[in-house]
């Protein structure tokens, strides 16, 4: 079991099948601690505030799902972390070393190697940045948890 453990998310289904694993990782008097970067176009404003890469929506339903956890007494931490697009493993490893985690549990796509590659993967990007161990879970694996928030679980 571990002390601080690092949830990335970014709203996705392959992030919040991540999500029972990390909560199953934390040690009774540990914390989740969900991380989200919230990506900036570098190259555009408006207004004079910088482009979001993702809604407001997102921001709103990471929220929800969190204090749904809240609710049914989980004690889950959020850090939204403004960054660069594509910068988001940057982002969540700094976190995790700022936070001292354990671990930062991340969901995967499913992506092939070559895709992943090519677009790039968040995932494969923190294995070579985190200070910590990562746990990679792919989007169509399932554990087993106890009864508890519908939102936390994925479709397969």
């Amino acid at each position: 079991m571990f002390r601080t453990v690092v949830w990335a998310t970014d709203g996705s289904d392959s992030a919040n099948a991540a999500l029972p694993y990390a909560r199953s990782l934390v040690a009774d008097d540990g914390r989740i601690v969900a991380v989200h970067c919230k990506e900036l176009f570098e190259w555009g404003r408006v207004a004079g505030q910088p482009l979001l890469a993702d809604e407001d929506e997102l921001e709103t339903e990471i929220r929800a799902q969190l204090a749904e956890l809240r609710d049914g007494g989980e004690e889950i931490e959020l850090e939204i972390v403004p960054g660069a697009a594509g910068r988001a493993a940057q982002v969540v490893a700094d976190v995790a070393l700022m936070l001292d985690a354990d671990i930062i549990v991340v969901g995967t796509r499913g992506h092939s190697p070559i895709a992943g590659v090519l677009v790039g993967s968040v995932t494969q990007r923190l294995l070579h940045l985190a200070t910590c161990p990562i746990l990679a879970v792919p989007a169509h694996a399932a554990i087993a948890i106890p009864e508890g928030p519908s939102v936390v679980r994925s479709e397969v």
